[in-house]
């Protein structure tokens, strides 16, 4: 069985990697919001 080189992962210094802030860019509506806004189409076909 193949067994993957391992050897460059254990090297790897993850102290080198830079500490970032991660930041949510496209926040997904919430259930209720979709609702609101499915109905708000409905009046707007309505009138």
């Amino acid at each position: 069985m193949f067994k993957p080189d391992l050897s460059e992962v254990e090297k790897f210094d993850k102290n080198k990697l830079k500490k970032i802030e991660t930041k949510e860019k496209n926040v997904l509506p919430t259930k209720e919001v979709i609702e609101e806004e499915k109905k708000e189409q409905l009046e707007k076909r309505g009138e």
